[in-house]
C-alpha cells in the first residue's frame, strides 16, 4: 500500500514539473514545461475541473486571444513552433473557467534530427537498419514514417529505440514524439532504400539468331520469370550505340553494324524495387549481305532420270533460311513446284535442262541473300543401265546373281559392280568396287557367293579408251531376316500383321548413333521414314496407316543394312499373330488370331498353305517344335472374315563344327543330290499351267542360284502350294502382295522386283 502511494505520488511530481499543471485553478492548461526548439510541433490542452465539460475553449498568448493557430474543441496545435510563438499562454471556457498563465521556451534553433542506414538496398529475404538520432531526446519515443511509390504517408511503428530493422523498400523519415500532451519533432532527412525481389529477369531473341546481317529485323525480349506481364517497367543496359528503350520488346527494325554488342535487362514494379539483371547476350550483326553457293551432285541428266542441286548460304553459321529457286535469267520467276521436286531444305530434284540460280531467305520481312553462281544442267543421253537381283530373299548357302543390262545394248560393253553403302549425310549411297570386277567383266551377269545379310548392290557398264561410263544403275537389294548384332531391326508389337488402328515403331539397333529406315513397296519404290513416318533417334513411327504390305530394314551411320522384315498394315477386322523374324528350328511357336472390336464367340480356323490344320475354340495354335516341315503361308479364319496370310520361315539351328565326316551325312547328300536332279525334271514335265514357276536365270554362265525371289501375290503362293516342291526354300520370308484386297482367293496383279529410291 505505501509503495503504491509513493509510486503515485511520484508520477505526480514529474507532470507538473514537465506539463506545469496547476490543480488550483477552474481549468488547467497543458503544455511543455520543457524547452521546444524551432520546427517541432506543440498541441496545448485546456482541461475543465469539471471532467465532463465538453465545452470549446479559447487560448491567450500574454492576455491576447490566439487566431493564427489551428483549434479544435479543447486544443490548440502549433505545427511549426518558431521564435515568435514564445510567451505566456492561458486557455478560458466559456463558463468563465480560467487556466493559469504558462511559459513556452522556444530555442531559437532547429532541433537536429537525422536518420541513416547501414545499407540502402534489402537484399533478397534480408534486412537493412536504420538509425534515427533525435537531439536532446528526453522523454522522447520515436516515430517511423514510410513512402511507398504511390506517394502516401504511412507510419510503420512507434518505438522507444532508435534503431529499426526493415524489410521492405520506400522511402523512409523519422521524429521524436511524445504522447501526453501530443508533440512531435521535426522530421529527419530521407533515406531510400530498395527492395531486391527473387524474380529473375531474361533476355530472348526472336527469331534466335545471336548472328544476324544488315537490314534484317530482330526483337530482344525481356522476361520476367515468375513475375506476370502486367505492373513492370524495364530498363536495358547495352554497349550498342542506340537509345535504350523502357519497353519489354527491344525492336531492332533494320540491323545495322552499330547494333551489335552485349545486352541485358531488369523490371521494376516502382522507384523502391529492384530485382537482379539479367545474364548477358550478346548480339553480332554482319556488315555484309550474305551469299548462296549453288553446287550439283551431278550436272548430266540421264534419260528418264534427274539430278540434285544444292543449295547453301555462307556463313554457313546461320539458320533459319528459306531457299528460292530460278531457272533460265535472275529475273525470272520462281521455279513452280510442280518443275521441281523439293527433296529437303536446300535440296531439290530437277528433270529439265537449264540455267539454274539460287538463294536464301529469312525473317519477316524477308532478307535475301545474294544470288549464287549459276549452274548448267544438260540433259544428255547417257545410258542408264538397270540392275536386278535374284534371289530377293537369301536362303541359307545360296548365292546372289546380278544381271546389268543397258537399255540399247550393243558390242563392247564391260560391266562394273559395286556395293552400296549408306551414307546417312546426304541420304545416297556410296558405292564400293566389287574387288573382282576392277577391269569390268564381259558378261552382263555376277554371282556373289557367301552373303548372308541384307545388301544393296549397283551396276555401271563402260566402254571404249578413254573409257567411256553409263550412269550408275539404281541400288537394288538382296533381303536377309536374320538378325545380327552389328545392325538389327525390332517390330513393336513384335508381330508381322497390323490394324490401320495400331501404333506400330521399328527400332535400329547395333553399332552405330545415327540411323535411316527404308521401306520396300509392293510397287516396287523405296521410301525413307520421312515419306511415311516420324523419324525421332533410332526409332521410325508408322504415322500413315493406310492398308499396305511393305519390307522394311535399317541403314546405319557405319554403313551397315540390318535384316529386313515384312509388315502388313490390314484394314480387315481379323489378323494373324505371327512372328517377325525366322524362327530357329527346335523352338516353340504359338500363333493367335486377334479381332479388332469383339470377343470369338465361335471357332477358329488355322490354315498352313490353305490346308485346315486346326478347327476348334481355342484361338492359339502352338507348334512346339519347329521344323522346316512346318515352314509356309500361315492364315486364320472366324466368322468375321479371313486373316492376310504371313509367311514363317524356319532357320536351321546351329551346330558346332566337326573335324569328322560321319557317314549319314553322306548319304543325306547324295540323296539330296537325286531329289534336286530328279524333281525340277518331274515337276517341269508335271502337266500343270502353273508349271515351271521358278524363272530361269537370264545368262547361263551365271546360273548357280535361285532367281525365284520375287515379290509375289497370295494367288501365286496359293497356286504353287503342291505343285513347288522348292517352295519353301526358293520363297524364304517372301513379301505377300495384295494383302487387303485378297479375300477368298482374290488377289491384285503381281509386283515386280525392280526397286527405285
Amino acid at each position: 500500500m505505501g509503495h503504491t502511494l509513493l509510486c503515485v505520488l511520484a508520477l505526480f511530481l514529474l507532470s507538473t514539473l514537465l506539463y506545469g499543471q496547476d490543480e488550483g485553478g477552474d481549468a488547467v492548461l497543458e503544455s511543455p514545461a520543457f524547452t521546444v526548439f524551432e520546427g517541432d510541433s506543440v498541441t496545448m490542452r485546456c482541461k475543465h475541473h469539471n471532467r465532463r465539460n465538453k465545452m470549446k475553449a479559447a487560448f491567450f498568448k500574454d492576455i491576447s486571444r490566439v487566431e493564427n493557430h489551428q483549434s479544435r474543441g479543447a486544443e490548440m496545435t502549433i505545427h511549426s513552433v518558431s521564435k515568435s510563438d514564445e510567451g505566456k499562454y492561458a486557455c478560458e471556457f466559456g463558463d468563465g473557467a480560467k487556466s493559469e498563465a504558462k511559459e513556452l521556451r522556444v530555442e531559437a534553433q532547429r532541433r537536429v534530427v537525422t536518420l541513416r542506414a547501414d545499407e540502402t538496398t534489402v537484399p533478397v529475404r534480408g534486412h537493412v537498419t536504420l538509425t534515427c538520432d533525435v537531439e536532446d531526446a528526453t522523454g522522447l519515443e520515436n516515430l517511423w514514417i514510410r513512402y511507398t511509390s504511390d506517394s502516401s504517408k504511412k507510419p510503420v511503428d512507434i518505438k522507444n529505440g532508435y534503431q529499426y530493422d526493415i524489410s521492405h523498400g520506400g522511402s523512409y523519415t523519422c521524429q521524436g514524439w511524445r504522447r501526453e500532451p501530443d508533440f512531435f519533432t521535426s522530421q529527419s532527412n530521407a533515406v531510400i532504400i530498395q527492395e531486391t525481389v527473387s524474380n529473375k529477369a531474361t533476355v530472348t531473341l526472336q527469331p534466335n539468331w545471336p548472328k544476324i546481317f544488315s537490314g534484317e529485323k530482330m526483337t530482344l525480349r525481356c522476361e520476367i520469370q515468375g513475375g506476370g506481364d502486367t505492373g513492370w517497367t524495364y530498363e536495358w543496359s547495352t554497349t550498342s550505340g542506340y537509345t535504350r528503350p523502357t519497353q519489354k520488346d527491344y525492336i531492332i527494325s533494320s540491323a545495322t553494324e552499330n547494333h551489335s554488342g552485349k545486352y541485358r535487362c531488369v523490371g521494376r514494379r516502382d522507384s523502391y524495387f529492384i530485382m537482379q539483371w539479367s545474364d548477358v547476350i550478346t548480339l553480332e550483326v554482319l556488315s555484309y549481305t550474305p551469299w548462296a553457293r549453288l553446287s550439283a551432285v551431278n550436272r548430266d541428266i540421264p534419260v528418264g532420270g534427274s539430278v540434285t542441286l544444292i543449295c547453301s548460304v555462307s556463313p554457313s553459321s546461320s539458320s533459319g533460311w528459306t531457299y528460292f529457286w530460278y531457272r533460265g535469267e535472275k529475273t525470272s520467276e520462281l521455279l513452280a513446284s510442280q518443275d521441281i521436286v523439293f527433296l529437303s531444305d536446300g535440296k531439290i530434284s530437277v528433270s529439265q535442262g537449264g540455267l539454274y540460280w539460287c538463294r536464301g531467305g529469312r525473317g519477316d520481312p524477308v532478307c535475301y541473300t545474294e544470288y549464287s553462281g549459276s549452274i548448267r544442267v544438260n540433259k544428255i543421253n547417257i545410258p542408264q543401265p538397270v540392275l536386278t537381283v535374284s534371289p530377293l530373299w537369301l536362303s541359307p548357302g545360296a548365292s546372289v546373281t546380278l544381271n546389268c543390262s543397258v537399255k540399247y545394248p550393243s558390242a563392247g560393253w564391260r560391266f562394273f559392280w559395286y556395293k552400296a553403302v549408306p551414307r546417312l549425310s546426304d541420304s545416297s549411297y556410296s558405292y564400293e568396287l566389287i574387288p573382282d570386277s576392277i577391269n569390268g567383266t564381259e558378261q552382263d551377269s555376277y554371282i556373289v557367293d557367301g552373303q548372308t545379310h541384307t545388301a544393296g548392290y549397283v551396276c555401271r557398264a563402260g566402254r571404249g579408251d578413254p573409257v567411256y561410263y553409263t550412269h550408275y544403275s539404281e541400288p537394288k537389294f538382296v533381303l536377309s531376316g536374320d538378325v545380327h548384332s552389328s545392325a538389327s531391326l525390332t517390330v513393336s508389337p513384335n508381330r508381322v500383321q497390323h490394324f490401320t488402328t495400331d501404333s506400330v515403331s521399328l527400332n535400329c539397333e547395333g553399332n552405330s548413333t545415327e540411323w535411316r529406315v527404308k521401306k520396300l513397296t509392293e510397287s516396287g519404290s523405296i521410301l525413307f521414314c520421312q515419306n511415311w513416318g516420324t523419324m525421332t533417334g533410332s526409332t521410325c513411327s508408322i504415322k500413315r496407316y493406310q492398308p499396305s504390305n511393305a519390307v522394311y530394314w535399317c541403314e546405319s551411320g557405319s554403313g551397315e543394312f540390318s535384316n529386313a522384315v515384312n509388315i502388313t498394315i490390314s484394314s480387315k477386322d481379323i489378323i494373324l499373330v505371327s512372328p517377325v523374324h525366322p524362327v530357329t528350328e527346335g523352338d516353340s511357336v504359338s500363333l493367335s488370331c486377334r479381332i479388332r472390336s469383339q470377343t470369338f464367340a465361335s471357332k477358329v480356323f488355322f490354315y498352313r498353305n490353305d490346308k485346315l490344320i486346326q478347327n476348334d475354340t481355342r484361338r492359339e495354335l502352338n507348334i512346339s517344335a519347329m521344323s522346316k516341315s512346318d515352314e509356309g503361308f500361315y492364315k486364320c479364319k472366324y466368322s468375321t472374315g479371313v486373316s492376310a496370310q504371313s509367311w514363317m520361315s524356319v532357320k536351321g539351328a546351329s551346330r558346332p563344327e566337326s573335324s569328322s565326316f560321319p557317314i549319314p551325312m553322306i548319304i543325306r547328300l547324295v540323296f539330296g543330290i537325286v531329289v534336286v536332279i530328279l524333281l525340277p525334271l518331274l515337276y517341269c514335265f508335271t502337266p500343270s499351267k502353273d508349271s515351271c514357276f521358278i524363272r530361269p536365270v537370264q545368262s547361263e554362265s551365271t546360273n548357280r542360284g535361285s532367281a525365284a525371289g520375287h515379290l509375289f501375290n497370295q494367288k501365286e503362293a496359293q497356286q504353287n502350294e503342291d505343285s513347288s516342291p522348292l517352295h519353301g526354300e526358293a520363297h524364304l520370308y517372301e513379301s505377300i502382295k495384295g494383302s487387303d484386297d485378297t479375300d477368298n482367293g482374290k488377289s491384285t496383279a503381281p509386283a515386280t522386283d525392280e526397286t527405285s529410291l
